[in-house]
């Protein structure tokens, strides 16, 4: 059962929605508005450290410190920060709603700001509760949005699953930002799910559907047709953007103004 407290935060983010914010046959579910002063453990969890880099040689350490993640002035604020621990030079934060919630289909949206800056890598995305179709990449992985900290004028979504001989996949697009107005500053990002597309906007410009992917020993839709949990984290270094070099400029912060999930009315 869902928390008291959640439901009247819902309840209240829903009746505060117009008609037009409904999205036209859409209902509030599940979100986080972040307007309490601590991040709220109904909803979190943090996965902390550094696993080999997490498969892309990343350099940070993630913690569960205030130093590296907290709520203020309603926003969540994941924080980069050039600091040792554990033999790694750099520390952030790694937050899921892992066996906390999950859903199978709907709209995902965030609205979030991302630093600048060589070797950020800020990342709101969604991995399967509980796979019937095994490990990575056969279990399949739904990036709704990430960055490279030094393109602030562009970000991508990405599907990844495996062909039926079980390797590696991804279908992926990119979204340009208007001339000034980069990742840098709020935007809201949107992922539309469906039992055969899954749509990607940002500001409510659709840029991105994808129709056709597969999965090892398993007929489509699979693997998007099992319910996923959210993550958000802010990498540092890795493959997606490289290293930090002389001009990135520590701390740096992901801030999340509010995560919403959404279902089909009937």
């Amino acid at each position: 059962m869902l928390p008291r407290s959640f439901i009247a935060t819902c309840a209240l983010t829903a009746a505060a929605l117009t008609s037009s914010q409904a999205f036209g046959g859409w209902k509030l579910v599940w979100c986080d508005e972040f307007n309490n002063d601590s991040i709220d453990t109904n909803h979190w969890q943090f996965e902390t450290g550094n696993h080999h880099g997490w498969g892309n040689r990343e350099l940070e350490f993630y913690t569960d410190s205030p130093d590296n993640a907290y709520v203020s002035n309603g926003a969540l604020h994941i924080v980069a920060r050039q600091q040792s621990t554990n033999g790694f030079a750099y520390t952030s934060a790694r937050m899921k709603s892992e066996g906390l919630f999950a859903q199978k289909y709907g709209r995902f949206e965030f609205r979030a700001k991302f630093p600048q800056g060589k070797g950020f890598w800020p990342a709101l995305w969604l991995m399967p509760q509980d796979s019937p179709y095994g490990g990575w990449p056969s279990c399949g992985e739904i990036d709704i949005v990430e960055n490279k900290g030094d393109y602030p004028a562009v970000v991508q979504g990405t599907i990844h699953y495996a062909g039926p001989d079980g390797r590696h996949r991804q279908e992926t697009d990119l979204y340009t930002f208007p001339v000034g107005n980069g990742a840098g500053n709020f935007h809201t990002y949107d992922l539309d799910w469906t039992t055969n597309s899954i749509s990607w906007s940002v500001d409510n410009h659709l840029y991105e559907t994808q129709t056709n992917w597969s999965t090892a020993d398993a007929p489509y839709p699979a693997p998007f047709d099992e319910p996923f949990y959210i993550i958000m984290n802010l990498a540092i270094g890795g493959v997606y953007d490289g290293d930090p070099d002389a001009n990135t400029t520590f701390p740096a912060e992901m801030q999340v103004d509010y995560v919403r999930v959404y279902d089909k009315t009937d």
